[in-house]
This record gives structure tokens, C-alpha cells and sequence, in this order.
């Protein structure tokens, strides 16, 4: 029994180190994974407290039972066969695919990461960039929602910051999820929108071959799943960003996906409408040459990137400058499926409309496009660029809200901006610079929309 044993040495590594993964496997990481579930436990129960709408149990369950629950669906075993016909492949090969479809869209929400980190990284991001001003808001329209409805934030697609923007305001009401674009498929990135509840989409899934009508159906299971769970969520129906600052036509992928599976005697869907706009796009010239070369799949240059973040910090401790401007965000009245489904009974075309009509009213009237506006209607001094401005402001809708400065207040705001990017030039007299009038273009296509509603009203 006590006789020694002589062995290699590496025999010796390899018995050790099976026997640290052991102790590992059945004793220290069961321990770990149960001290971080219960602090997970700790900080949901401490965050709901505080919100109006407490996080959902589906977007608390774990990942892996989520992606289990959507890959076994019977809609979605459905679709593998039909695949597996079409394709001629093996029944088995097809529920592979269809669940790398479900880990790629199922989030692994993190309330810890969402509230720790995620909201304090939001606020000081947004405060940073710009001023955050909150335009058109009925609280008391807000807060007769069904408690019981699942919410639906609807948004026009500004820029990036839009999902930055809008996660920061609504944070005191409940943990948004969002339907994130192929831009954002990219490491480190893609686990950190994960964590924070964002579910990938392929937005040219219906241009692929038959494996695109597996993919849609895994991704409108899940959608359906996640809205009869009541999980609060937010999603551009435009489907992508504004290449040429106007509002696009909306697509119907997700909100046909809601209708398909709305049932009224079950729980409402209520969609709030939330409109911004920006004195500064941070992505602008991108969009602007994108729609010029009708190419969108464009990506910023990382050196493009780096350089312009490093100008910006330099701009701000030199106090050359302080924001980029004004981000504004304004809500509009809050819509139930419920009671619009009386009237148009399936009609996906009919809501997307209506949502946009909705968006498009409250589409916040900040400086720069005002400005822009005017200096492309041929003002060129401050007394006629503000005149312009007031004229402008006059005409807007009566459902929009109108901005609480003065027109030379906004004339000078929107001049200095558009001096310090070297977009016009002049002191007394202004004059636009080569090459940028597409620039001016965009931003006050931001806000064309008001002015040709108030002149076929005025008809």
C-alpha cells in the first residue's frame, strides 16, 4: 500500500491538472455561478423597486433556456422541415442551423451590467456630447398605459446615439430591448449590446435563399415570444439611419411579426412614438456619402474614429468648445394595438403609417436645422436668418412643439456651430462653403416634414 510508484512527470501534469478541472467543474464553479445569481437576484429586486415597469421574468431567464424554448418551438420545428426539404439536408443539419440563428439573436441580459454600468456609461455619454433636452412629453398619457400592456418604443434612426440617448431617459421606467442592425456585429461590441438586452436582426434576410425563411422565422418567434412576455422594447421602423436626414419609409419585418400574434383579448401592445433630433450627427458625412454613392454598407475608418474622438477631448479641455449641441427628444402620444386592431383588423401598412405619421409630428425643431433652413432659402445675414427663423417657427403645426428660445437666440446657437465646422464662413454676411451644401441639406431635411404639413393644411 505505501510503495511508491514511479511516473513520468508529465503523467504527473496531466493527473493534476484533470483532477484541478474536476474540483473546478463540481465544486468551484457551481459555487461561483451561485454567488453571482444570487447578487444578479439581489440587484433585480433592488432595481424593480424604483421602476415603473419591473423587469419582465422572460428577460431575466438564462440564455441557454431561452434559445432551447425558441429552437423547440413548434412554429419553428416547422420551419426546420420545410428547410430541410427545400435544401435536401438531414433534419438534424437544419435544427443546427436554425439554433445558430437563435444564439445569434437572443440577448444574454445583465441586469448588473444594464444598471451598474450600462445607464451610468449612457448619461455621462449623453451629457457629454450634448444638450440633452426633452421636448414634447405627456406625462399623464404615459402613465395611463395598461401597467400590464407590453410598451413599445417606436423611433425615427437619426444616428447611432439614438440607442444611447433614449436607454438614458427612459431608465427610470424599465429596462428597454432593442432591435440592434448588422453594424453592431462586431467584438467587443456585439457582447456588451448583448448584455445590455439588444437581439440582432439581418436586415437583407429576405433577399437570401430559403435559409432566410428559417431565419425570420426563429427571429419573429422570438419577438413574439418577448412581447406576449410583456419584455419593453424599441425598434426603427425605418429599419436602418437616415442617409439623407428625411424620414424614410418604414419597413414592416418586426411589426407584421407583433400583428401576426396579437391576440386582443390578450395582453395589449401599447407603441410609444419617440422622435430626435440633432444639431450634430456624429456619423453625418458618412451618411451623406453613402447616400451619394447609394452604397450603405459603409463603416468609419478606425483612424477617422480615433482622430475625431481625440479632437473633441482636446477641443473640450482647451475649452474651444463645450457640446456638440442640442439632442433633443420629444414622445409622442402612446398608441394600443388593442383598440387600433378594432378598426383595422390585420393592417400592418395602415399602423406603420400611423406610427410614423405619429414620429413625424413631434420631430424635435433644434438650432442648426433651423439655420440650415434658412441659409439654403438664401438669408445670409443674423437679422434675416432670424427673421426666417421666427417666420418658421410661426408656420409649424400646431402638434409640434415649438422651440422656448427666441429666434436670434437659435440664429446665433446654429451659426456658431456650423462656423466651428467650417461649413459657412463670413462675419456679417453669411455664405455657405464649397461642398457643403449637401451637409446643410440634411439637417434641414430634418425638419422639412413641418413645413410642408403646414403648407397642405394652410390649403
Amino acid at each position: 500500500m505505501n510503495t511508491p510508484v514511479a511516473i513520468p512527470l508529465w503523467l504527473l501534469v496531466l493527473v493534476v491538472l484533470f483532477a484541478a478541472v474536476t474540483f473546478a467543474s463540481h465544486f468551484l464553479f457551481p459555487s461561483v455561478r451561485w454567488f453571482f445569481r444570487r447578487r444578479a437576484e439581489r440587484v433585480v429586486a433592488r432595481v424593480n423597486k424604483r421602476l415603473q415597469k419591473p423587469i419582465e421574468p422572460f428577460k431575466l431567464a438564462r440564455r441557454y433556456d431561452t434559445i432551447q424554448r425558441l429552437v423547440y418551438d413548434p412554429q419553428v420545428i416547422q420551419a426546420i422541415n420545410d428547410y430541410a426539404k427545400a435544401e435536401g439536408v438531414r433534419e438534424d443539419v437544419a435544427f443546427e442551423k436554425a439554433r445558430e440563428y437563435a444564439r445569434e439573436i437572443v440577448p444574454s441580459f445583465s441586469a448588473t451590467a444594464y444598471f451598474s454600468f450600462g445607464m451610468r456609461a449612457a448619461k455621462w455619454l449623453s451629457r457629454f456630447l450634448y444638450r440633452l433636452r426633452v421636448g414634447q412629453f405627456d406625462r399623464a398619457a404615459y402613465d395611463a398605459i395598461d401597467p400590464d400592456a407590453t410598451v413599445i418604443f417606436v423611433m425615427n434612426h437619426r444616428s447611432n446615439m439614438d440607442y444611447v440617448l433614449v436607454t438614458y431617459l427612459v431608465s427610470r421606467a424599465s429596462a428597454l430591448s432593442y432591435a440592434v442592425g448588422e453594424w453592431a456585429r462586431v467584438w467587443p461590441l456585439s457582447a456588451m449590446i448583448k448584455m445590455l438586452g439588444g437581439y440582432f436582426i439581418r436586415r437583407k434576410s429576405r433577399r437570401q435563399d430559403v435559409s432566410g425563411g428559417l431565419y425570420r422565422k426563429v427571429l419573429a418567434r422570438y419577438v413574439q415570444m418577448s412581447t406576449q412576455a410583456g419584455v419593453t422594447q424599441a425598434f426603427f421602423p425605418e429599419g436602418g439611419l437616415s442617409l439623407d436626414g428625411t424620414m424614410a419609409r418604414p419597413r414592416l419585418g418586426i411589426l407584421s411579426y407583433i400583428i401576426d400574434e396579437f391576440d386582443p383579448e390578450g395582453r395589449d401592445v401599447v407603441f410609444v412614438p419617440v422622435a430626435l433630433n440633432y444639431d450634430r450627427v456624429l456619423e453625418d458625412r458618412f451618411l451623406i456619402k453613402a447616400h451619394e454613392t447609394g452604397e450603405r454598407r459603409f463603416r468609419p475608418p478606425l483612424f477617422t474614429v480615433i482622430f475625431g474622438a481625440a479632437g473633441y477631448l482636446v477641443a473640450r479641455l482647451t475649452r474651444q468648445m463645450t457640446t456638440f449641441g442640442t439632442a433633443s427628444v420629444s414622445f409622442g402620444p402612446p398608441l394600443s394595438l388593442r383598440e387600433f386592431s378594432t378598426e383595422h383588423e390585420g393592417a400592418t401598412v395602415a399602423l406603420a403609417d400611423e406610427l410614423m405619421d405619429r414620429i413625424a409630428r413631434v420631430v424635435p425643431v433644434v438650432p442648426v436645422p433651423l439655420v440650415a433652413r434658412a441659409l439654403l432659402a438664401g438669408a445670409a445675414t443674423t437679422q434675416t436668418i432670424a427673421a426666417q427663423i421666427a417666420a418658421d417657427i410661426a408656420a409649424l403645426p400646431a402638434t409640434t412643439r415649438r422651440p422656448q428660445r427666441d429666434a436670434a437666440d437659435l440664429a446665433a446657437d446654429g451659426l456658431a456651430i456650423l462656423h466651428r465646422r467650417e461649413l459657412i464662413s463670413g462675419e456679417t454676411e453669411f455664405r455657405i462653403e464649397e461642398g457643403q451644401r449637401p451637409v446643410l441639406a440634411y439637417y434641414a431635411g430634418s425638419i422639412a416634414h413641418h413645413f410642408e404639413d403646414a403648407a397642405t393644411q394652410k390649403k
